[in-house]
């Protein structure tokens, strides 16, 4: 069970898994299904659901019209992945979508059944894809490079707040984009001479446990790397900033909206919103081996200034002028 079991070594023990059979479609005149697929809890996935229904719509299919969605989450217990991934399959579904996590198991389980990743890593490192521009097999997605924009993060986060000599990471390791995140920053900060703090973080106690490290160690500010993980656990994340007063920088907007300071990246709302489109296209028979993975080419600086006025930070205007979006 997950308690006993590294997830990261729990998704590597699935390269041996068989490879399932694709049942026939739906009897003819019944609407497809599509799963929907996470590896975190519900609450903190709408706004992706409403993303993903908007490019379904844009497609040509509406939920309860002429689609139906089988929605699936694994509470962030990747031990029930390979189950909820069987049951999709053997109901049958048209195509399955997922975050990264979710979609390494789904491969494993089937080469038949079309998949549809969003993720913020890079989907050839990972294994998903063979390359961007043909992805082969049955694999295609979105890849809105959230792991790659670490470093950006922290120099903003630096720009926020120059005084800190030292800055604390909180970093996810099962995530597949944390080890390249973690060079990333720890580079820019040897760059800027920034003693850096990396706190791994993958269960509720672990966030607890960082924070009480931070503390004694005296941060001055806070970097949230990029994953499924945090992101679910964003809303407690920022409370727990908020209580110790550290200004602290998300890769998400929703972190923002929660009552984080600020956020930098690719909006994964829209992320699943073109993935909702490549599904649609998918059920109208294209083939995921010949759609190229699309990536983000719009990044957000989101700040809250709220927050930053509950810290007492004077945002600098060189920074609150790149911002594309303010929270007051």
């Amino acid at each position: 069970m997950i308690a006993n079991m590294k997830r990261r070594e729990f998704i590597t023990l699935l390269g041996g898994a068989g490879a399932w059979p694709l049942a026939a479609q739906a009897q003819q005149g019944a609407i497809p299904v599509v799963g929907f697929l996470r590896s975190t809890p519900r609450a903190p996935a709408q706004n992706l659901v409403v993303g993903f229904g908007q490019g379904l719509k844009e497609a040509g299919f509406v939920e309860g019209q002429n689609v139906a969605v089988d929605y699936r989450y694994a509470d962030n217990q990747i031990d029930r992945l390979p189950a909820l991934v069987a049951d999709l399959i053997r109901r049958p579904v048209a195509v399955i979508v997922g975050d990264i996590i979710s979609t390494i198991v789904a491969r494993h389980a089937t080469m038949t059944v079309p998949i549809v990743f969003v993720t913020g890593g890079d989907a050839v490192r990972n294994g998903l894809v063979a390359s961007l521009n043909r992805p082969g097999a049955n694999v295609t997605g979105v890849s809105f490079f959230s792991g790659e924009l670490g470093s950006k993060r922290l120099e903003l986060l630096h720009q926020l707040v120059p005084k800190a000599t030292t800055i604390a990471m909180l970093a996810d390791p099962d995530t597949p984009t944390s080890a390249a995140e973690r060079m990333q920053v720890q580079t820019a900060a040897q760059t800027i001479r920034q003693q850096l703090i990396i706190l791994d973080a993958s269960s509720d106690a672990d966030i607890e446990s960082a924070f009480v490290t931070i503390v004694q160690r005296q941060a001055g500010a806070l970097l949230v790397a990029a994953g499924a993980f945090l992101n679910s656990r964003r809303e407690r994340i920022a409370g727990l900033a908020a209580r110790h007063e550290l200004p602290a920088m998300y890769f998400t907007r929703e972190a923002v909206v929660a009552g984080g300071l600020m956020s930098y990246g690719a909006s994964v709302t829209e992320a699943y919103r073109q993935a909702g489109v490549y599904a649609g296209r998918i059920l109208k028979g294209e083939k995921p081996a010949d759609l190229p993975v699309m990536r983000s080419t719009k990044f957000e600086l989101v700040i809250n200034l709220k927050t930053a006025k509950a810290l007492g930070l004077d945002m600098p205007a060189t920074v609150l002028a790149r911002a594309d979006e303010v929270i007051e």
